[in-house]
């Protein structure tokens, strides 16, 4: 990655989910203020609520590649530190944000109900951020509504739970389909250019061609 660009990564709650601050810095272009999103805020989000604060940053959305409690549970505490916050997510899931048989904290004894997204990101929607351009990638499978944020000229992807080192997402959850999650991975991560760094919802980043390579569930 460029840097010029800042990924910072916070691993949050009780299922060590990835949360991500993406941040472009204000040096890099003509103004004083860094942009930046924050990505999958889940169960106990204050580290990086801290993050935000100390750095005086004030981010543009919060976007979410799924609506599983662990990547969503921390949406209200950011909006209630930034009240005018937009939220996107997939319009697959957006009920899911406030019911928690859909979204999974039923059945962990938690229920979890936040915020329904002010907006949707759906496949091929180009979205941008202090001048670097993202795409939306459709990749259900895991859930229905999941999505990856792609950044072709940072050379990394934002994947939740589809893809993991060594690894690939859970498909036994309602909503879940093991076949359309193979078909995201083949059809559409995978043909991402090998050496574009995969940031996933739960444990360490990886390239797409290591996972060509070395994924047991890709064989």
């Amino acid at each position: 990655m460029d840097s010029t660009f800042k990924l910072h990564a916070f691993e949050l709650g009780r299922c060590q989910t990835n949360a991500y601050v993406v941040e472009v810095p204000a040096n890099d272009r003509q103004t004083s203020v860094s942009a930046c999103w924050v990505v999958d805020p889940g169960e106990s989000p204050e580290p990086l609520l801290n993050f935000l604060r100390d750095r005086g940053l004030k981010p543009e959305a919060i976007l979410l590649t799924h609506a599983h409690a662990d990547h969503i549970a921390g949406v209200d505490q950011v909006r209630a530190m930034f009240p005018k916050i937009p939220v996107l997510a997939h319009a697959l899931e957006h009920e899911w944000f406030q019911d928690p048989q859909l979204n999974l904290s039923l059945f962990i004894g938690e229920p979890v109900s936040v915020s329904t997204p002010t907006g949707t990101l759906a496949h091929a929607q180009k979205i941008s951020l202090g001048g670097i351009q993202f795409q939306v990638l459709h990749t259900p499978g895991h859930s229905p509504g999941s999505v990856t944020l792609h950044c072709a000229s940072e050379k990394f992807a934002i994947v939740g739970d589809t893809l993991f080192q060594n690894s690939i997402g859970r498909s036994d959850f309602p909503g879940s389909d093991p076949d359309v999650l193979m078909q995201s991975i083949k059809d559409v991560l995978l043909t991402l250019p090998g050496d574009t760094a995969i940031y996933p919802g739960h444990g360490p980043s990886t390239t797409i061609d290591k996972e060509r390579r070395s994924n047991p569930f890709l064989r």
